[in-house]
């Protein structure tokens, strides 16, 4: 079993370079994606059950997939993340202080479909002695998107669509149950509670994208991270580099964009915390050589959260500055401090 499971991670090393852009559809290609598919490496049921002392120690990879282990855990747990706010998942390779964090824990926890490429030998040789679990495992293979540009991988953003999004907590939730049985009453409520806060939020993004005038519903972004959120929340998305930002932005597609940003008149495009910004600017450029003027519409959170400690910086936060600030740029209505009211306001941000 072991050793199927770690030949599984092993074919995550072969890394995603897509070109191009994607469309956010799925391919016609014979390819079977099957191969990007996330592996839990020495899962938590060939582990016994937890016996040490309390709070257990969790490292998580990236911000999203902490936060639903810190709402899931509660007081039980102690959540480190190895990325924070403003860092490249595609790119990020493991630290030596981060690998001692990754083998002192007793879980570690990760988003999948190759969002951590760079870091698939830490998680394999951690893997032979605990549990290593990929949150996405649990979504079914229709609800993942395609694009043809990764040659047979799934879309690992999986986290920009609220209700795909939320099946990882159940993973989260079973997991820390069959490891720690003790505290699996505390662990289920904490879930369900955690999963009606996500609906709630999954419905504001239904509410406030649909009142943004249908011909204004284009999101041009740095890199292809936002197509869930197209596909959930019915906006068409374009972004400049492809899915992962390993990907280089040619002329071509720059040329591209330009040409259809004066087309149809677009006032908006958007920059990303995490994502270097000069392809944005590139377009914004281009446009205007040609006589038409277009602004940044704000800065979106796309392979990062905020910074810890703010409500950005959370995944609740990080959606809800998203959808509100696509909304308000896009000629759409928002309450003005967004979905929880915790928002800074225009005169704040400014």
């Amino acid at each position: 079993m072991r050793i199927s499971l770690l030949l599984a991670m092993a074919i995550l090393l072969c890394g995603c370079h897509p070109s191009g852009n994607s469309s956010g559809s799925k391919g016609s290609r014979s390819e079977s994606p099957a191969a990007s598919r996330p592996a839990s490496t020495a899962g938590a049921s060939s582990q016994p059950a937890f016996s040490g002392k309390y709070p257990i120690e969790v490292v998580s990879t990236v911000g999203m997939v902490a936060d639903i282990v810190r709402n899931v855990g509660g007081n039980q747990l102690q959540v480190s993340q190895v990325m924070g706010a403003g860092v490249d998942p595609h790119l990020y390779k493991a630290t030596r202080d981060d690998v001692q964090k990754i083998m002192k824990a007793d879980l570690v926890f990760y988003s999948g479909l190759m969002l951590e490429g760079k870091m698939s030998d830490t998680l394999i040789k951690v893997a032979r002695s605990k549990p290593v679990v990929a949150v996405t495992e649990s979504i079914d293979e229709a609800t993942l998107l395609e694009p043809e540009s990764l040659q047979g991988h799934y879309d690992p953003h999986v986290w920009m669509d609220v209700s795909a999004w939320t099946k990882c907590v159940h993973v989260v939730a079973s997991t820390l149950s069959t490891f720690d049985p003790e505290n699996t009453d505390s662990y289920e409520t904490n879930a369900e509670a955690y999963t009606n806060e996500l609906g709630k939020l999954h419905e504001y993004g239904v509410r406030a994208i649909a009142s943004i005038p249908e011909g204004k519903r284009l999101l041009v972004t740095s890199h292809d991270a936002f197509n869930y959120l197209g596909r959930a929340y019915g906006l068409e998305v374009q972004g400049v580099q492809g899915i992962s930002t390993e990907s280089e932005a040619g002329l071509q597609r720059v040329n591209e964009l330009v040409e259809m940003l004066v087309a149809r008149k677009v006032e908006a495009v958007f920059i990303e915390s995490s994502v270097p910004r000069k392809n944005i600017d590139a377009l914004i450029e281009g446009a205007r050589s040609k006589g038409h003027e277009i602004r940044v519409g704000g800065e979106l959170f796309s392979d990062a959260m905020g910074e810890a400690g703010t409500y950005e910086g959370t995944y609740i936060g990080m959606l809800d500055h998203n959808i509100t600030t696509i909304t308000r740029a896009l000629g759409g209505e928002t309450p003005e401090r967004g979905f929880q009211g915790k928002l800074k306001s225009h005169s704040e941000s400014e």
